[in-house]
């Protein structure tokens, strides 16, 4: 077995009952596999192969597979940016998969307080089933923990 598809194995097995799939075109997905690995070995961690990594860890946190990007992008567009990561439907061909709009630099980072009231810079979503909690734009299509649908969640805070 080669060493991207024993990483496919185990992200598969970590991708399990979550809601994302691998692109369906598996050279696609094996050459990206393959360049993550590339970029372990340069950097010391497996950053994106669509964006350019600096090389420095804490600039790159948000690059790091799974990036922060990806579960926007698969809930908005079915994919994620380098279109490693699909959605159900892509993965059984049922939407196509396209090239998307890059979110990196668009978006907020953290909270603020004003007026001793915390600002939040994503809405807080709470599965009604397990309790947990993800802090970004929409629930996942799926709960990671116990794999109820999105509709399971509600707006926490």
């Amino acid at each position: 077995m080669s060493r991207q598809e024993e990483l496919k194995a185990k992200l598969e097995e970590e991708m399990e009952g979550k809601g994302y799939y691998f692109n369906p075109d598996d050279d696609h997905t094996l050459a990206l596999l393959e360049n993550l690995l590339v970029n372990e070995e340069r950097y010391g961690y497996m950053a994106c192969p669509c964006r350019l990594a600096s090389g420095d860890k804490e600039k790159d946190m948000d690059l790091i597979c799974p990036c922060d990007y990806r579960d926007d992008d698969v809930a908005d567009y079915g994919t994620c940016y380098c279109g490693l990561y699909v959605d159900e439907d892509a993965h059984e061909g049922r939407k196509p998969i396209r090239s998307i709009p890059e979110r990196r630099g668009l978006q907020e980072n953290g909270g603020t307080v004003v007026d001793g009231s915390l600002k939040l810079a994503y809405p807080v979503h709470r599965c009604k089933v397990c309790g947990y909690l993800c802090a970004r734009n929409r629930p996942p299509s799926k709960c990671p923990i116990c794999g109820v649908p999105k509709e399971r969640f509600e707006q926490f805070l």
